[in-house]
């Protein structure tokens, strides 16, 4: 099964780029962040045309996620879970889906603004309390992959400028911090898993021709729990997005798994 994460930036804007992806890349399950858009408004008719079908949680202008899965695959519809079960959050980060015994965990992460402030204090919340609930989710499955925007650069090779970006949002200790929690619950990344070249990023910003000097971070990511690691035959970042027109600052993450 092939995997993927991407936050499109706008599902409206990048429709058809979404839907030229999965057919260039044969993707079969598609996470994707920042959807900008209402339930009712998500094109499930058009993406089931293409042969995908559809799992979401939209809010207008911000936020919202999805889980595109390919027809044929079998699809656990008395589990999904939209947002983190016990954390009152009006904002549509994380939606959960079981397919064909795999639990699949879409999530974009706040990305919390900067250190110090309330949005950042939310943010810090919000990792603890994804923390504690996949905690409970591991257990329940033990095949779980958690694909999104976390807005966390785990390391300094990560970051294209690391100096530059000390003490910001994205890079700081408390980040940190709380994705090596996630990885102590026996999560692996898949990414790292394999040799990889130096200076692979996920995200550019659209300012100061970051793509072109390939001034980017990684932060989005796909952790698997440890039988599905072990399954993991590869993991790489699809850069082919962000070269097109009206590209989202993200580009896909893609593994192999089973």
């Amino acid at each position: 099964m092939k995997i993927a994460t991407w936050n499109v930036n706008s599902l409206k804007v990048r429709q058809q780029h979404v839907i030229d992806w999965l057919e260039l890349s044969q993707t079969d399950v598609l996470c994707l962040q920042e959807l900008k858009l209402p339930d009712e408004k998500f094109p499930r008719a058009e993406l089931e045309a293409k042969g995908y079908r559809s799992w979401f949680a939209g809010q207008k202008t911000y936020n919202g996620v999805g889980i595109l899965v390919r027809e044929g695959l079998g699809v656990d519809e008395a589990n999904v879970v939209r947002n983190i079960p016990g954390f009152e959050d009006p904002q549509q980060r994380v939606i959960a889906v079981t397919i064909d015994g795999v639990r699949i965990v879409s999530a974009y992460f706040p990305n919390g603004q900067a250190p110090s402030t309330d949005k950042f204090a939310y943010k810090l919340r919000w990792l603890d309390a994804m923390h504690d609930w996949l905690a409970g989710e591991m257990q329940q499955y033990p095949k779980l992959a958690l694909l999104g925007d976390y807005n966390i650069a785990p390391e300094d090779r990560d970051v294209h400028d690391p100096k530059a970006w000390e003490g910001q949002n994205l890079v700081s200790p408390e980040e940190r911090s709380a994705f090596v929690r996630l990885i102590e619950l026996g999560f692996v990344d898949a990414f790292r898993k394999f040799e990889q070249p130096e200076k692979i990023f996920t995200w550019w910003d659209y300012r100061m021709m970051a793509f072109r000097r390939n001034a980017g971070l990684r932060i989005d990511h796909i952790l698997l729990s440890p039988a599905l690691a072990a399954t993991c035959t590869a993991c790489e970042v699809d850069k082919t997005p962000r070269k097109w027109d009206q590209p989202s600052d993200h580009t896909p993450v893609i593994a192999q798994i089973g």
